[in-house]
């Protein structure tokens, strides 16, 4: 049975289609990227899944459970985490506080104390490599700390599925490389399917997805693995504009 399955989504803002008539499925401990160009609507998919956008037309079902018409916060604890693309962290409080939350409020909700969800965040903040950081404020992290931090937060939710969205833009290659490493290990340590977005870095991409879902103009065009998706003409037409090995 598929952890995540989209049955013909649709989503609306006035005359304008988002996302048009979207089918996917996303299986446990699977690695999934989405790609497209801008405004192709990766964001509203990401924002339906997670609960931000509530889709006029088809279904969500996640392990499951038909959550089509529920709320961010009831996604949460059934296992979905999120990063996003423009961190926005409590920025008064700790990095260490910041994780913490994620734990609280994560698939542990209600279950895990308050002592032991900062135990999980700094058993988050070592593996991310944040250890020196988790006294200081969020807010006067760099750009990528914080990036490094939203990852963090999201893992310490103990998700079923993580989306991720954009979080390697802005670093350098070679802690993108370490980046996909170690999301790729922790996720096969806990059986987490992640999906990533991803605008540009095709090393993250190649590195890190089994198959590629790319979309267009709010409709999807291909759902291949990954070789496969990138070497399609039509991905190459209005994506990549030339072969990939270019």
């Amino acid at each position: 049975m598929s952890l995540l399955k989209l049955e013909n989504v649709t989503k609306r803002f006035g005359g304008l289609i988002a996302v048009n008539d979207v089918s996917l499925e996303i299986n446990q401990g699977e690695f999934v990227g989405i790609v497209g160009p801008n405004g192709s609507g990766k964001t509203t998919l990401f924002n339906i899944i997670s609960g931000v956008y509530i889709p006029e037309e088809g279904r969500i079902i996640f392990d499951g459970l038909d959550i089509t018409n529920f709320q961010p916060y009831k996604r949460a604890p059934l296992g979905i985490g999120r990063t996003f693309q423009i961190p926005r962290p409590f920025a008064s409080a700790t990095v260490r506080e910041n994780v913490a939350v994620g734990a609280m409020f994560g698939s542990l909700g209600g279950k895990a104390s308050v002592d032991e969800s900062f135990e999980i965040a700094d058993q988050t903040i070592e593996r991310i490599g944040l250890q020196d950081h988790r006294f200081k404020a969020a807010g006067a992290l760099t750009p990528v700390e914080k990036k490094l931090m939203e990852i963090a937060r999201a893992l310490a939710m103990k998700p079923k599925l993580l989306l991720m969205d954009e979080a390697m833009a802005g670093m350098h290659p070679n802690d993108i490389d370490q980046m996909v490493a170690f999301i790729k290990q922790i996720a096969i340590e806990e059986k987490i399917a992640v999906v990533a977005m991803v605008e540009h870095i095709m090393r993250a991409v190649v590195g890190m997805a089994e198959k590629v879902i790319v979309l267009h103009q709010g409709s999807k065009l291909v759902d291949a693995p990954t070789k496969q998706a990138l070497e399609d003409p039509k991905v190459v037409e209005v994506y990549l504009g030339h072969p990939p090995e270019a």
